[in-house]
């Protein structure tokens, strides 16, 4: 289907999608977008200390940077 087309046809092609056909547009013969149902991303449940025991931080992390480290950070 060619671009004009779906865009003075947008509601009809959505109806059209919705029951379950492929629509693809295209620009000079060539295919270039794909009409699909949109599907809300699964939320995935957030725990607390998940990567706790899998990831350490080195006591040296703490500790405040040399003089010539704040400089290579800008201050």
């Amino acid at each position: 289907m060619k671009i004009h087309t779906a865009k003075t046809t947008l509601s009809q092609l959505i109806v059209r999608v919705l029951g379950g056909e492929r629509v693809v547009i295209a620009r000079n013969e060539e295919p270039v977008a794909e009409l699909v149902p949109f599907r809300a991303p699964v939320a995935r449940e957030r725990r607390f200390g998940a990567l706790r025991g899998a990831v350490a931080v080195a006591p040296a992390f703490f500790e405040p940077l040399s003089e010539p480290e704040l400089e290579a950070w800008g201050g």
